[in-house]
């Protein structure tokens, strides 16, 4: 599991995976949201608008897993 350092309290979990270089935008999180293969907390996502706060733990089937830690500003 790799750490993601946000500098504010909350993300959204599109601007998130973009943030950290799993996806190249936003808009790709769609299929993979369709396809149920991304998990926060154990919870299947299905808005990518999903608020992601330090702590969270999100799983993308196939491809890893991240803990959203706070980074030091």
């Amino acid at each position: 599991m790799e750490d993601i350092e946000i500098y504010t309290r909350e993300i959204n979990i599109d601007q998130l995976l973009k943030w950290a270089g799993i996806t190249d935008n936003g808009a790709q999180i769609k299929p993979l949201i369709e396809d149920q293969l991304i998990k926060l907390n154990g919870a299947i996502v299905t808005e990518r608008r999903k608020k992601v706060r330090p702590g969270d733990i999100i799983e993308i089937a196939g491809i890893g897993s991240w803990i959203i830690i706070t980074g030091e500003a």
